[in-house]
């Protein structure tokens, strides 16, 4: 199921445009209004998801990044033993491996993750995010629903 890793390559290329164009036309912290409930909001996270360890000085930059680079090989071992019909499965791992690949660049080249996307409801507003978390969170939900409602995934020779 190594076709899918087609996937993958789109996720992180889009991801890596968006950022490219958000950090070329957006100022830090200035919001710049889209449609309600939706901004586009530069910022930089150092942390993980929730800005979790942002303020650890530096030592969290490697921890994230051997922590993706695992997961990235753990995800395509596991694309590769893949049948053929387990289809969703396969889409699901190309997505959330698109993501950790995309962040990983970013805390390779630029030290942090580059975030843009800010969602809110009047004076609250979710952490900003980026096109590499939308496609980990849509592959973890799809990989969700296709245990509990999926004929179900398992490996080769599992």
């Amino acid at each position: 199921m190594l076709k899918w890793l087609w996937l993958s390559v789109v996720v992180v290329a889009l991801d890596q445009a968006s950022k490219y164009i958000a950090v070329s036309m957006l100022q830090l912290h200035q919001p710049v209004y889209v449609l309600p409930g939706f901004n586009l909001t530069l910022s930089e996270n150092p942390g993980a998801a929730f800005s979790f360890l942002s303020d650890a000085g530096g030592w969290q930059r490697w921890l994230f990044i051997a922590l993706a680079a695992v997961v990235s090989v753990v995800l395509v071992v596991w694309l590769a033993r893949l049948r053929r019909a387990d289809r969703w499965m396969a889409i699901s791992l190309a997505s959330i491996l698109g993501g950790a690949v995309g962040n990983l660049i970013d805390r390779v080249l630029r030290h942090s993750v580059i975030d843009f996307l800010d969602v809110y409801y009047r004076h609250w507003h979710w952490p900003t995010f980026n096109i590499a978390d939308s496609a980990i969170t849509i592959g973890v939900a799809v990989l969700l629903l296709d245990g509990l409602f999926g004929r179900g995934s398992s490996p080769r020779n599992a």
